[in-house]
């Protein structure tokens, strides 16, 4: 399934559009997205030793917060560090730990291999967690598994909000579908108060009516989000986010 990817057309859109489309549709959208060859979990460790190994450190920053929420561990960081500085030098290697210890954090019970380290992928139900979705439409990272081609008339995707993550209000021309599969969360239609959501829950929002949804404090969330459109027609028009402070409050 393709990977949804907007940082090419969100910084050089204008200034350079074909780069812009070479780096989202194809690099990510096509090349990242064959996980019949390799998972994105191969695909960024992959990516991390090529740019450790060229010393591109601004990217291999970028590229370990791709790793991590595509479920690479720290153990497993900080041993493709470890292998790598015996062929890509020692220099490089003290410099990539420094990059490893900002993203992954400093606590050595959890980068220890326990099981701790491996839980930190979020509870994602009964599918893959699929790929990152991250974007402006979130206050965090968020997951998607598609379900059906993308372009299909009534798309259904798996989604995962990590703990504290809601998207925008936003509203859909023929209204949406939640299955909730895992974790815990919260729904709220414009004039109404929020809905809690625990696996098992079923949420319609009627057409045009302004909503969000999103994972609670303490934990991941995931729901099926199945999402009827016409062909030519835009399946969600996003707006403005909920009120931060209102949103800590549910919990």
């Amino acid at each position: 399934m393709a990977i949804k990817q907007t940082a090419g057309r969100d910084q050089l859109g204008e200034f350079a559009p074909l780069f812009a489309h070479l780096n989202d549709d194809v690099l990510f959208g096509e090349v990242w997205s064959r996980e019949e060859e390799l998972s994105a979990h191969d695909r960024s460790l992959i990516t991390c030793a090529g740019l450790m190994s060229m010393g591109l450190f601004p990217q291999l920053k970028s590229h370990m917060g791709i790793a991590k929420t595509n479920g690479v561990t720290r153990s497993e960081m900080v041993e493709l560090i470890t292998h790598l500085s015996f062929y890509a030098g020692w220099p490089k290697a003290w410099s990539a730990f420094g990059l490893a210890k900002e993203v992954y954090g400093e606590n050595t019970e959890a980068s220890s291999g326990s099981p701790a380290a491996e839980d930190s992928t979020p509870e994602h139900g009964p599918y893959p967690l699929g790929s990152p979705a991250d974007g402006p439409n979130f206050t965090g990272h968020a997951w998607l598994h598609m379900l059906t081609e993308p372009d299909a008339e009534c798309s259904a995707g798996n989604v995962t909000f990590e703990s504290g993550c809601v998207n925008r209000w936003h509203t859909h021309p023929h209204g949406q579908l939640l299955l909730v599969t895992a974790g815990h969360g919260w729904e709220q239609e414009e004039g109404k108060e929020p809905r809690e959501l625990k696996p098992g829950d079923v949420v319609f929002c009627p057409p045009n009516v302004r909503h969000w949804h999103g994972a609670s404090q303490a934990s991941s969330m995931t729901h099926v989000a199945v999402t009827p459109a016409y062909k030519g027609e835009a399946p969600v028009t996003w707006e403005d986010f909920p009120d931060a402070t209102e949103v800590v409050k549910l919990g």
